[in-house]
């Protein structure tokens, strides 16, 4: 089955640029499109996307806010990459505390434009580590801090170790590689960690990791 994704953007020329570059994929098919958040929740619920690309900065609802509204009210909700003119803008960043799964570079070239979705859809690796660490240690200075944070998360040892790699990047094989254990037995692991710090996904996880000085911010 092709990932299906939904563009949301106010700009036609961009949407139109996303459209081409996916639908070049084989396994990506894009089921529509809208020109401002304020329109994603009732396109979510009708076209049931796995991804949506949507713009960071729109006119009536910004990428922040339809984030918000999509995980609240939807009940099985997509995976979200925020589309964004600048890597270092705060609005990426509370789009992604926001619930986002990642973040995408408008000026990207059409192979990482396609990892990105491709990645986000797997939801196995954490879309530009460096990146979320970078925007953390900027934004992310303790004086909002997340819901529950690692510190108090009661992590095991083990469940400590694989945050420290998730928040390195790894995917799931190469953990396990890291670790010598079983596949299978690194997704037990990844989901205690998520359950155990209220996140929705790696993501969420790792922002929580530097926001709490759990990882090291150098």
């Amino acid at each position: 089955m092709p990932v299906t994704v939904l563009l949301v953007d106010d700009e036609p020329l961009v949407r139109a640029g996303l459209r081409a570059v996916l639908e070049a994929q084989p396994d990506i098919e894009v089921v529509g499109e809208a020109a401002d958040g304020a329109a994603v929740i009732p396109l979510v619920r009708q076209l049931r996307p796995d991804v949506v690309a949507m713009d960071v900065r729109m006119p009536l609802m910004d990428g922040i806010e339809a984030t918000r509204a999509v995980l609240r009210t939807v009940a099985e909700p997509p995976k979200i990459l925020v589309v964004t003119t600048f890597e270092d803008d705060e609005y990426v960043y509370e789009a992604l505390r926001a619930g986002a799964d990642g973040f995408l570079l408008k000026r990207a070239r059409p192979a990482e434009i396609v990892h990105a979705v491709r990645l986000v859809a797997e939801g196995e690796s954490l879309l530009f580590p460096a990146s979320v660490r970078r925007l953390a240690v900027r934004y992310g200075d303790g004086a909002r801090p997340a819901p529950t944070t690692p510190a108090h998360a009661r992590l095991t040892e083990r469940e400590a170790e694989v945050l420290r790699l998730m928040a390195r990047g790894l995917s799931n094989a190469e953990i396990a590689a890291r670790l010598v254990v079983g596949a299978e037995t690194v997704k037990s692991h990844v989901s205690a960690v998520l359950a155990k710090l209220g996140a929705r996904d790696r993501t969420q996880a790792v922002i929580a990791a530097y926001e709490s000085g759990f990882m090291e911010s150098g």
